[in-house]
């Protein structure tokens, strides 16, 4: 994969569930554009041997459509066992779940520059900004792999000892938006993506496009969804206008360091990424009518 604009929605499915080939595969869900099959939380520990074997089951016969496929290991040692299986090369890559200053360099010792990874942080380094930048500067030597980076927003809450409402963004309570702004300007200021958190409520579809629009205003891009009704809103949320997609090709395009733009300053070479960004969106997801 080239960007992790590409990523969308990513699906989250247990290993264990009954129809994980023909989602992977991209039959079940056409306008799907990731999947994560998922070997840690959503996976009790007297079922992970089985998660393990229907994985390696899976890989054997499987046939890569159009969406990305990602492992969740449930920690470095399964991890070893998912990088034995003959057929490994066939997924895209893996998230790094739990990915702390205690197993960071396991991980990333284990990994190739074949797979594109996403560490998620989960844990107490969520609330330790030296921690953070540690962590940050040892991401930095795997900068090329790392397709974008995660954090945990359900371990937050309950690190927390909080729960949210559907009707509230984790940027409305004081504790959560400090934590997660704080990581938004560690990592990107760093030069990586980072995704959006889960939003919980999956039947609350306005919910839902509230907490999207509000990821995309505060830096966030890619969504983990744990419901399919969440897939076609995504793509369409993550269209661009027909304003937003010329002045990026404007300033994508443009021979002046600083221009007049609708009555905006716009800077070339400061503006030049959040402009790939969006052609990029729109070259993947459309233009809005």
């Amino acid at each position: 994969m080239n960007s992790y604009v590409e990523l969308g929605a990513t699906l989250f499915i247990p290993a264990t569930h009954k129809d994980l080939r023909s989602v992977a595969e991209g039959k079940k869900y056409p306008n799907l554009k990731s999947v994560v099959i998922d070997s840690e939380d959503g996976v009790d520990e007297r079922d992970l041997s089985t998660a393990i074997q229907n994985i390696k089951n899976l890989l054997i016969e499987f046939t890569k459509g159009n969406c990305l496929v990602f492992i969740r290991p449930k920690n470095t040692e399964v991890l070893k066992q998912f990088l034995s299986f003959d057929a490994i090369s066939k997924i895209d890559g893996f998230i790094l779940p739990k990915f702390s200053l205690t197993n960071a360099h396991q991980y990333l010792k284990l990994l190739n520059t074949n797979y594109a990874i996403m560490p998620s942080i989960e844990g107490e380094e969520l609330f330790n900004q030296e921690k953070l930048l540690e962590l940050r500067d040892i991401l930095l030597h795997y900068k090329e792999q790392v397709i974008l980076v995660r954090f945990g927003l359900e371990d937050m809450l309950r690190q927390l000892g909080m729960r949210r409402t559907c009707e509230q963004s984790i940027f409305d309570i004081s504790a959560t938006s400090c934590v997660v702004g704080n990581f938004i300007a560690i990592f990107k200021s760093a030069g990586f993506s980072v995704s959006g958190g889960v939003y919980p409520c999956f039947e609350d579809s306005q919910g839902f496009e509230r907490d999207v629009k509000r990821d995309m205003q505060e830096g966030l891009f890619s969504k983990t969804i744990i419901h399919p009704k969440q897939i076609d809103l995504i793509n369409k949320l993550y269209k661009v206008t027909w304003e937003e997609f010329n002045e990026a090709c404007e300033i994508y395009g443009n021979s002046n360091a600083v221009f007049n733009q609708n009555g905006k300053m716009a800077e070339r070479d400061t503006m030049t990424p959040y402009s790939q960004e969006i052609i990029k969106r729109a070259e993947i997801y459309g233009i809005k009518d």
